[in-house]
């Protein structure tokens, strides 16, 4: 079975690259995932350079004037990128036979969001309250996504992985996040849905009664602000029709289109580049990332809640990859044996584990999760994330994937 480590930059940097190439070699995976544009965090890096690591948003690389240079949005640059260090990666992978992927977050970037707020998902309220996440209608945003997996495929790797080419959630656009209203699920999906100018243009172009949408969206938030009691259960299509109604529901499902059409986009300006494009859905992480536990709806049937038609995006992407966060490998299997029915067997499937905490406690666990993958239909296992987990976790990997 194929799979990957994934790491940061930072990684390398702190511990060398060929200590940690070594030991990636030593847990038996195929590939190196490296990220090669990210986002800002703060990161417990146990044993990192330092102990605790600050990431900012931006590429480590130079971004190419030929691409970049008429556009309104440029990535920010990393620092040590004119040291090349994806260069020096992949020649050093390539020594050792091991595959060099470019992990990418294309639309989750507070630093552009900050700087050029219009950019950004704007609220039915006409709050522009997420910094951190580009709208996927906005034209400069695609032609930044375009640019962005051109630059990337361009460093001579093998796939771009591409993370954050769909909408995203209400509750991760910005940190700290602070509230004291108990909204419910529907209420926080409602305040997530992008009502800018472009993505109602492009609903309504669809049929879709927009304004109908963002009227019905703000009464409904708006009543729960006040303090009406907010909606509990699971969201789901029908639940959200009795909840909102069903121009609510049409406008969140037109978001779909604006996905399919900026992926297409992006994969083929990749493959031009000679590289091909692994397509990241996050439902699965937002869904279990913070305890392992996700909710009843599995995966697969929730990701159009992105705007991720995952029917459509079969015929476009060579790869898809989904998060498995989830303790119990029943619950795993179930994951990948949804998306393997959605997309079909013609399609790689990349299924993405922790092999430590929150959802991985021990070998015995990881073992039986790799094992539940591959019994549902899943290609690949890659593994999150080498700098993030102690030694003795990361040893884990290569029983896991002879066993």
């Amino acid at each position: 079975m194929d799979s990957s480590l994934y790491v940061y930059v930072e990684d390398v940097r702190g511990e060398g690259l060929e200590a940690v190439l070594d030991r990636v070699a030593g847990y038996g995976v195929a590939g190196v995932t490296v990220a090669a544009a990210c986002h800002g965090a703060r990161d417990v890096t146990p044993h990192g350079r330092s102990r605790v690591t600050i990431r900012r948003d931006g590429v480590h690389f130079t971004p190419p004037e030929d691409l970049f240079g008429g556009l309104r949005l440029v990535p920010p640059v990393q620092e040590g990128a004119g040291q090349e260090p994806l260069a020096a990666l992949r020649r050093a992978t390539a020594e050792r036979g091991l595959r060099l992927h470019g992990w990418t977050v294309f639309l989750r970037n507070t630093t552009l969001g900050l700087a050029n707020p219009d950019v950004t998902v704007r609220n039915c309220f006409g709050d522009r309250g997420s910094p951190a996440d580009l709208c996927p209608s906005h034209p400069d945003v695609r032609l930044y996504a375009v640019a962005l997996g051109r630059a990337v495929a361009r460093q001579g790797v093998d796939s771009v992985v591409a993370e954050a080419l769909h909408f995203a959630t209400f509750g991760h656009g910005h940190h700290p996040e602070r509230g004291s209203v108990p909204l419910g699920p529907m209420d926080v999906f409602l305040l997530g849905l992008c009502f800018c100018d472009f993505c109602m243009r492009r609903a309504s172009d669809l049929g879709v009664k927009a304004e109908v949408a963002r009227e019905e969206c703000a009464r409904i938030a708006g009543g729960v602000l006040d303090g009406d009691p907010p909606a509990q259960g699971e969201v789901t299509r029908a639940a959200l029709t009795a909840y909102a109604g069903p121009e609510v529901v049409a406008y969140a499902r037109a978001r779909s289109e604006v996905v399919t059409s900026l992926v297409s986009e992006v994969s083929a300006a990749v493959a031009a580049e000679g590289s091909r494009l692994v397509f990241l859905d996050a439902t699965g992480w937002f869904k279990g990332q913070a305890d392992g536990l996700p909710s009843a709806g599995l995966a697969a049937h929730d990701s159009w809640q992105l705007g991720v038609d995952l029917v459509a995006l079969g015929d476009l992407v060579p790869s898809l990859g989904v998060f498995a966060y989830a303790r119990d490998a029943a619950r795993v299997a179930d994951d990948v044996g949804a998306y393997r029915r959605s997309t079909g067997r013609h399609r790689e499937l990349r299924v993405v584990l922790r092999p430590g905490l929150p959802d991985t406690d021990s070998a015995d666990r990881l073992d039986a999760k790799v094992r539940a993958v591959r019994a549902a239909g899943g290609d690949a296992v890659d593994f999150y994330a080498y700098g993030l987990v102690p030694y003795p976790v990361l040893d884990r990997i290569p029983g896991a994937l002879s066993g």
